[in-house]
């Protein structure tokens, strides 16, 4: 998904209820929120109570939001607050001895295998060549700017899509000889 620019112009028809603008709000930060929520908690109900909830704080708190740019940021601080909020209420609702839908009851294998994972994939950047571990690092941890990447690495939008395309598959390839068993002997 494409990030969207977020202006004053934006804000204040968002604010005056423009259906187009409110229709692209909700459409927009809908999906970003969904896929969020999908991976912290299970119960579709819940997912869908707190991304409404998410969409409806927001919007009844648009004149808290002080930098119009960083309208993204804003909802996915106020997403953190209602998630911590579901949370404890689910906890406190919780019969005793059951677990409760949230991020508290994973077991400690799943964080260790996260974090194994996590170091793998830093092992893996740090054996790549620098511009190839420097390109991905831009485009998929700091989600740079594209056009900003270009300018960086001094190549137009259509190479650095081959850039990105070979670092990616000798990423693969390294990443992919690590996790595979060692041979018999």
């Amino acid at each position: 998904m494409e990030r969207f620019p977020f202006d004053d112009d934006y804000v204040r028809r968002l604010k005056e209820r423009d259906p187009q603008v409110s229709e692209h709000f909700s459409t927009y930060f809908g999906g970003l929120l969904l896929a969020k929520l999908r991976r912290r908690l299970s119960s579709r109900e819940l997912i869908e109570d707190v991304r409404q909830e998410v969409l409806l704080r927001v919007l009844m708190k648009l004149d808290d939001l002080q930098d119009s740019r960083k309208l993204g940021a804003y909802v996915n601080s106020v997403c953190n607050l209602v998630l911590q909020e579901t949370y404890r209420r689910l906890l406190r609702d919780a019969p005793a001895g059951e677990s409760p839908d949230c991020p508290g009851s994973l077991d400690i294998e799943n964080e260790l295998v996260a974090e194994e994972t996590r170091r793998s994939v830093r092992e893996t950047l740090e054996s790549l060549p620098e511009h190839d571990s420097e390109l991905l690092r831009a485009v998929f941890f700091e989600e740079a700017d594209k056009d900003e990447i270009c300018l960086r690495f001094g190549v137009t939008r259509e190479y650095l899509r081959v850039l990105v395309h070979r670092a990616l598959k000798a990423f693969r390839k390294r990443y992919c000889r690590k996790c595979e068993p060692p041979p018999d002997s």
